[in-house]
């Protein structure tokens, strides 16, 4: 019997694979490297055993064998396999050799690995350095990898594979600070978005800024056997590739992920116009500045970028043109233009958006009186990698049957866990907000359901502490109690002061 691989060692592998690099190159550029060879490597034991079990069933019959093989997820030829690139580790052309490597594995595997490796060159002399140095690395990458068994005989379970892929991602944007938050959500923040949008079995599901994926993972799983639509967008290239690695590793093969700028090029459309989701995540880049860049070329602002002039054919931003440094409620607005009747959206912003005036105060005026705004949750700081700062999720809900708006205050110690360098949100800090959001009550110090009135009469300002009164009150003062231990206290003191006397005088001093 073949001994199963542990998770853990897995990923002992993977993180020693990252040494190669560490030190060399920046790790939010080499975690490309690292987890392209994970990919190659998990597709190339999987068609090995698939080759293996079909070889000896059908006795060496290679018709049967070829249309078995061509049967299965991925189909691979023998120069595109990871022991073919082992075999070749010490070519002064392996990265070269690599590359078409990819390319094969694309040009057979066309209708889902079209684009993937496009954004990913192992030959690259800019990000991995001159031939001599670059070879080393990459054999030391090959003969890394080469340790590690990813059959699923092995490995025992698809979730493995994925889960190691997360990992490395979440261990990847740890390590890389601020260029992390790009690309990962904190999976707890992830876990708690996808809980607060439920959901449904034949959603479609959508993230316009989806990194690598893995908060529509996070929502995807919500549902048995993810019987779900994903629909997803990244401007990042290398990033994009990522997500749809992520995605096929983690049994999500026909995931809609594209390349591209949501915001100005929106790239999921029916007959020409934004398509409509059920369920929709994002955790957009905060106060993204130049978001308007990509609609009319340089020097684009909010200035010029006025809708009457036809720069955006989708006219999302109706409402309230957001200022060209803050491009917070583009995204807010692209969302909600693309949300489905009874549809439900949540997203991680920074909490200037529940208070900051101008055409934003409008924008958010005009979200609340067309009844879109469900909920605003403070969240604790320093949970995003990159950032001290707290953030907020805010809910919205299209056909809101209600008028009132919950605000929940989950920003306090109690509320999360400490962490050296990063805060962390635990299983009972996620299902007190859920709880209370689906319960949609008020909870002293926690919660306050307030109505379209009291969001009025504050002028449309958002602020969590303006409704979630979280002050504690000090105990009054008994200034009569106080006197009377003064006293008492002077009383003390002087029976002391007069018995010193007495003994100094025994003493004869």
């Amino acid at each position: 019997m073949t001994e199963q691989v542990s998770q853990q060692q897995i990923n002992s592998v993977l993180w020693q694979a990252a040494d190669t690099f560490r030190g060399k190159i920046d790790s939010s550029t080499y975690k490309d490297y690292i987890l392209t060879m994970l990919f190659i490597k998990y597709l190339s034991d999987a068609y090995k055993e698939n080759l293996e079990e079909y070889t000896k069933r059908y006795d060496g019959d290679e018709q049967r064998i070829n249309r078995a093989l061509s049967r299965e997820r991925f189909v691979l030829d023998e120069f595109s396999t990871f022991d073919y690139l082992y075999s070749k580790r010490n070519d002064s052309e392996i990265g070269e050799i690599i590359n078409k490597a990819l390319e094969r594995m694309e040009n057979e595997n066309t209708g889902k690995l079209r684009g993937v490796f496009r954004n990913i060159d192992f030959n690259s002399e800019a990000t991995l350095g001159r031939a001599k140095e670059r070879n080393s690395m990459l054999r030391s990458l090959l003969e890394d990898f080469n340790k590690l068994t990813l059959k699923p005989s092995v490995v025992g379970n698809e979730d493995v594979i994925g889960d190691a892929y997360q990992y490395m991602i979440e261990r990847f944007a740890s390590d890389a600070g601020k260029k992390g938050g790009e690309f990962y959500t904190p999976a707890m923040a992830s876990e708690l978005l996808a809980r607060l949008v439920k959901p449904e079995e034949n959603d479609r599901i959508y993230d316009p800024t989806c990194g690598s994926g893995s908060l529509l993972i996070r929502v995807a799983n919500q549902v048995p056997n993810k019987k779900v639509a994903i629909y997803g967008q990244e401007r990042n290239g290398a990033t994009h590739s990522l997500a749809l690695m992520n995605m096929y590793l983690h049994g999500i093969d026909d995931a809609k992920v594209e390349w591209g700028d949501t915001l100005a090029n929106p790239l999921h459309l029916e007959e020409g116009k934004l398509m409509k989701f059920q369920a929709i995540v994002a955790n957009p880049p905060f106060s993204l500045d130049k978001w308007a860049m990509g609609f009319a070329g340089e020097g684009t602002n909010d200035k010029k970028f006025k809708m009457e002039s036809g720069l955006d054919p989708h006219r999302r931003f109706e409402w309230g043109v957001p200022p060209s440094s803050k491009g917070d409620y583009a995204f807010v607005q692209h969302m909600l233009y693309s949300l489905a009747e009874n549809g439900r959206m949540a997203t991680i912003l920074p909490h200037g958006v529940l208070f900051r005036g101008s055409s934003e105060g409008k924008i958010r005026q005009q979200i609340i009186e067309m009844n879109l705004l469900d909920a605003v949750i403070g969240l604790p700081a320093g949970l995003f990698f990159g950032t001290g700062i707290p953030a907020c999720i805010m809910v919205f809900k299209k056909d809101r049957k209600r008028k009132d708006v919950l605000f929940i205050d989950a920003s306090g110690e109690e509320n999360y866990e400490k962490g050296k360098n990063q805060n962390k949100l635990r299983e009972e800090d996620i299902q007190a907000i859920v709880d209370t959001y689906e319960k949609f009550e008020t909870n002293d110090k926690y919660s306050y359901v307030a109505t379209e009135d009291e969001i009025k009469k504050n002028d449309y300002n958002l602020n969590i502490p303006r409704f979630v009164d979280t002050f504690d009150e000090e105990e009054q003062v008994d200034m009569e109690r106080i006197h009377g231990n003064i006293a008492n206290i002077k009383q003390e003191l002087q029976d002391v002061e007069a018995q010193m006397e007495k003994f100094l005088k025994k003493l004869g001093l």
